[in-house]
């Protein structure tokens, strides 16, 4: 399966797979579970930037979830292989992640729009921390 590293629409992707706990009733993935994957996809690509949440929170920075719309597109089964993408911009203090998921043929299964701010210390900040540490990736 291509992983998409090379397409300049996305400064990050990874594989995943439907797991058989993440079906409903009608086999498919709960609606919910897309949230899961592309927060997970955040997560890791910290990690890709050079941290993690558990770095950040132990500095007093808190990267917030602010907002959250998802276009449900195709609907994903149990062992489906999927490349979860995203690319992230800033507009002010906020932080825009434009996430897809795709099949490998192309497809969508899910597009969303995760708009995340940073707490400092307990208080709303401009998120220079994250600004700089997203910096190469938001080019």
């Amino acid at each position: 399966m291509p992983i998409l590293k090379d397409n300049k629409k996305y400064c990050f992707a990874m594989e995943m797979v439907v797991r058989d706990y993440e079906i409903d009733s009608q086999g498919i993935v709960n609606n919910a579970v897309y949230l899961h994957y592309m927060e997970h996809t955040r997560h890791t690509f910290c990690g890709e930037a050079g941290t993690s949440f558990g770095e950040l929170q132990r500095r007093g920075i808190d990267p917030v979830v602010r907002k959250i719309e998802v276009e449900y597109l195709n609907s994903l089964r149990v062992g489906d292989r999927f490349i979860s993408c995203l690319k992230v911009e800033r507009k002010g203090a906020r932080f825009i992640f434009r996430q897809d998921i795709i099949f490998p043929n192309g497809e969508y299964a899910a597009r969303g729009v995760v708009t995340v701010v940073s707490v400092k210390n307990g208080h709303l900040s401009r998120g220079e921390e994250l600004a700089a540490l997203f910096g190469e990736y938001m080019k």
